[in-house]
Parts: C-alpha cells; sequence; structure tokens
C-alpha cells in the first residue's frame, strides 16, 4: 500500500546525492516536478550543473578502490542489506512513483515496485557469481585463467518512464561487479532515485559508490558523459539521444569509453489466423496500454492476419472503452496521465497528423471534466495506416496502438521487421511451427509467444539495431559491467622457451 510522506520536506536538503550526503545542485538552473495528474508542482530545486557532476564523480573515483577491492561475498552482504532497507520503504517508494510519474497507484504498487526489490535481491546474490573460464593448460607450457575485473567509474543516464525501475537496472549490475556509479535520472522524475541511493547507504554501502546527480540533458548529462573518469557510460532512451552520447563518448581525452545503450522500440505484435483472438485482443490492449503506452517494449503494430483482422479490430476497440483513465491514487484506475503535459501534446500530435491518411476506431483525445487538468490521453486504436507512415515507423511512446492487416506469413513476418527497431516483438498462434519461425525470424532482443510485456530478472533485457546493443538484467548484464582479463602463467620453469627462436638463435 502506499505511503505518503511530505516530498518538500524529504528532499529539503537537494536533489543531488553525492558521497553519501544529499546536497543541493549548484547550477543557476531551477527545476520544478510536476504531479502530471493535476499539472500543479511538487518540488522546486536547483539543477546539478558541470561542477556537481565533477564532485559526483570525484566521490564514486575516491570510493572506487575500496569496493572494487571487497569480496564478492562482502558486495553480496552489503546488497542484502540494501535490499532489506527497500522493502521497508516499498509504500514510500511507490507513492512517490506514481506522484511523479502519474502511474496508476496498482501498477507502482504490483509491478514497480516489487520489480525492482526482486531485482536488488537477484544481484545481491549474483555479485557472488562473477566466474571466468577454469584455469586450464591450453598451450601445454602456460596455465592460462579469465578473470573479471571492474570497470571503474560508471556514468549513467535513466529516463522518466520507470524511473525506479531503471535506476535498478543501471545501478545494480555496476556495483555487484565492483564498479561505483554516478546515475543521471530524468530531471522530470528524480524522486525515487534519490531514494533508491540514500537507501543503498542506510544498509552500509560506502559512501561515493551510488551518487545522483539531479539536472538536464544538455548540462549535467553531457558533463557525465564526457567526463574524463568516467571509465562507461550506459544510457536508457530515445535512438536519437543515444548518438549524440555515441558522439560525445567516442571523442575528448579518453576517446573510445564504452557504451550501453538501451533505445527506442516499435515492437510488432503478430496475430497469425489461428490465434486465440479472445486472449490476443486482451494481450494487445495490456500490451499497448501499460504505463499509459510510455515503455520502449509496448505493443505499438498489430499485424493481424486478413481472415482474423477485423474480428481483433473490434475485439480491441471494445476493450479499450472499457479502460478507466482517473487519478493515480483513486480506487479503479487502469490508466493514469502521461509524464507532462508536453508529452500528451506530442503523442496527440502523432495521432492528428495520422487522422489525414488512417482512421482511428477509438480514443484519439484527451478527456475533459475532471481529467481536463492533467495530462491524460484516451486509449487509441488507428487502422488503415499505411506501412510507411510516420504511426506505424516512429516512437509514438503513448496509449496509441497501429492494426495492419496482412496475408501470408511471409508477409507478416517481413512486416514485423519492418522498421529500424528492433527491442522486443510478440507472435500469437497455436501452431509451435508458426511461433517457433517467428522466434527466429524476428530481429529483436526479446519474442514474447502468445503474451507481451513480462520481464524477469533472471533473463536479459536488450535490443537490436536502432534499439541498441548491451544488455540489462540477468548474468548477461555483468558483460557489460566488467573487464575481461586473461592471465597466462608460465609453469615449466624454463628459462629458454622455444618460440625464442623466432627472435635469436635456432631450434
Amino acid at each position: 500500500m502506499v505511503q505518503r510522506f511530505d516530498v518538500s520536506e524529504r528532499f529539503a536538503a537537494g536533489t543531488q546525492y553525492i558521497a553519501g550526503k544529499t546536497v543541493p545542485g549548484t547550477s543557476d538552473l531551477r527545476l520544478t516536478v510536476v504531479d502530471p495528474a493535476t499539472g500543479a508542482p511538487v518540488l522546486g530545486h536547483r539543477a546539478a550543473g558541470a561542477a556537481d557532476v565533477d564532485a559526483a564523480v570525484r566521490a564514486a573515483r575516491d570510493a572506487l578502490p575500496h569496493w572494487a577491492g571487497a569480496t564478492p561475498g562482502e558486495r553480496s552482504d552489503a546488497m542484502h542489506r540494501w535490499a532489506a532497507r527497500l522493502r521497508e520503504l516499498a509504500g514510500e517508494l511507490a507513492y512517490a512513483e506514481s506522484l511523479q510519474c502519474g502511474k496508476p497507484r496498482k501498477l507502482s504498487e504490483e509491478f514497480d515496485v516489487p520489480g525492482s526489490l526482486d531485482n536488488v535481491s537477484f544481484f545481491a546474490g549474483a555479485a557472488r557469481h562473477l566466474s571466468g573460464v577454469a584455469a586450464a593448460e591450453y598451450s601445454g607450457e602456460h596455465t592460462s585463467a579469465v578473470r573479471r575485473e571492474p570497470i571503474g567509474v560508471i556514468g549513467s543516464v535513466a529516463p522518466w518512464n520507470y524511473p525506479l525501475q531503471m535506476a535498478a537496472w543501471k545501478v545494480l549490475p555496476a556495483v555487484a561487479a565492483g564498479n561505483t556509479i554516478v546515475l543521471k535520472p530524468s530531471e522530470l522524475t528524480p524522486l525515487t532515485s534519490l531514494m533508491f541511493a540514500r537507501a543503498a547507504t542506510e544498509a552500509g554501502i560506502p559512501d561515493g559508490v551510488v551518487n545522483i546527480v539531479t539536472g538536464t540533458g544538455g548540462e549535467a548529462g553531457e558533463a557525465l558523459v564526457a567526463h574524463p573518469d568516467v571509465a562507461m557510460v550506459s544510457f536508457t532512451g530515445s535512438t536519437a539521444v543515444g548518438r549524440r552520447i555515441g558522439e560525445i563518448a567516442a571523442s575528448g581525452p579518453r576517446a573510445a569509453k564504452r557504451l550501453h545503450l538501451e533505445l527506442g522500440g516499435k515492437a510488432p505484435f503478430l496475430v497469425f489466423d489461428d490465434a486465440d483472438i479472445e486472449a490476443a485482443a486482451h494481450g494487445a490492449v495490456a500490451g499497448a496500454l501499460i504505463n499509459s503506452g510510455q515503455d520502449c517494449t509496448a505493443a505499438t503494430r498489430a499485424y493481424v492476419q486478413r481472415p482474423r483482422y477485423q474480428e481483433f479490430v473490434t475485439a480491441v476497440a471494445d476493450l479499450m472503452r472499457t479502460v478507466r483513465l482517473g487519478a493515480p491514487f483513486a480506487d479503479g484506475t487502469d490508466l493514469g496521465p502521461l509524464v507532462s503535459h508536453a508529452h500528451r501534446d506530442r503523442v496527440a500530435g502523432f495521432v492528428e497528423r495520422a487522422r489525414g491518411y488512417a482512421r482511428v476506431v477509438t480514443g484519439g483525445e484527451a478527456p475533459g471534466g475532471e481529467l481536463a487538468d492533467g495530462a491524460y490521453y484516451r486509449p487509441t486504436l488507428i487502422t488503415d495506416a499505411p506501412q510507411d507512415s510516420e504511426i506505424v515507423q516512429q516512437e509514438v511512446f503513448g496509449p496509441v496502438l497501429a492494426a495492419l492487416p496482412f496475408d501470408t506469413d511471409d508477409e507478416g513476418l517481413a512486416l514485423a521487421d519492418d522498421t529500424p527497431y528492433g527491442l522486443a516483438a510478440s507472435a500469437w498462434s497455436r501452431d509451435v511451427f508458426r511461433t517457433g519461425r517467428a522466434a527466429r525470424e524476428i530481429r529483436a532482443g526479446c519474442v514474447w509467444i502468445n503474451d507481451h510485456i513480462p520481464i524477469i530478472s533472471e533473463m536479459p533485457h536488450g535490443g537490436y539495431r536502432a534499439s541498441g546493443y548491451g544488455k540489462d538484467m540477468s548474468a548477461y548484464s555483468f558483460e557489460e559491467y566488467t573487464q575481461i582479463k586473461h592471465v597466462m602463467t608460465e609453469n615449466t620453469g624454463a628459462v629458454r622457451k622455444d618460440w625464442h627462436r623466432t627472435v635469436f638463435g635456432d631450434r
């Protein structure tokens, strides 16, 4: 259950968390966290500037030797204490997440917070399993072993759609592997990231291991990515910003920093003619509308084999009309507002332009009445859009689903892959050979079969193509945050090695 608290009082000391302390930003820019359900200000604060970023990186750099030198067991124990502290804060985390994002209470309570806590518990255990290849004598005269070592100070930039989960996905594998980190959450939604970091300190994780800077991407974000003491950059957000981050990370005094990019998505939802249409319609509505559609893996393009197309469109439209828009903390609310009025207007712009070439079956408007002051937008289904149209090709990031028909299986699979993205997809059929083919041929980091959206800590998340590269969650994420070192030990004691003859002398 959500547990309310006074946000202004809780963050009175500032919205930067550096070396285990909450401090104000030093930028001249003032930012305001806004409740998107009402448009009312929640918290005003000074943004982080380049000086704050430098202080946070310096704190992370100073903490690195001790934390990297801790045993896996010591890091694991500290992270288990962190998980316990976060469980105590679960109600407050759910309140802050819904307040700053507009999420329905049930989404924060049942998905965001539990998923994040499970991530902490998973990585607390995984910290003890940073194994390499077993030692062996591959050359016959040397023993080889592989070490996994921390990379150093990680600079991470996270988005606003899942602030708590994104903080967990960025921070946990990095610190479990012995790195230290500076995270810049979105300036729209910093509250739970700050609470997450403070809980780490309260659990006994050393000062400077986890640091938060709250500022704009243009000032704090670019300063973090470009900082010479940041050895790796991890970013989740749009493909366009990901390209900009890649440019910054590849220039400057420490060029070619390691990059982990989880970028945009335009997930296809492929329905074959033997699918359970009732199940597919429910999956499409849930998959398209979760978090008000502000999810990079959300179902955005439904391709339905022509014999079942109209049945699917009717079922989806009928279900969308039952979804209850409302205040995030009100009983019965299914769908809250979008994150901001500016973003709501962006989503509405996509739909208004689509009216010129497609049909809006349901939705396509902001509600009036008691919801008029919030950033709400009705669940929207669009049909008759060309495959090359904006609404089909570009990421809308709102509660909007476009449905298109296809004829043959070959055509459906080709259409599913016909965007630059490759983050997630789903295929719906009773035929295991059809779904098996879809899983093999669709180029996406995750392909669900007869479902869409579930994720678990044990399995990786990440994309293909314009959706970026690298993995969040799972043991695979350690590959992003560790440096692999080959150690080769000569074990004969011979003064002169056989290969020396290539430099001097004969055999």
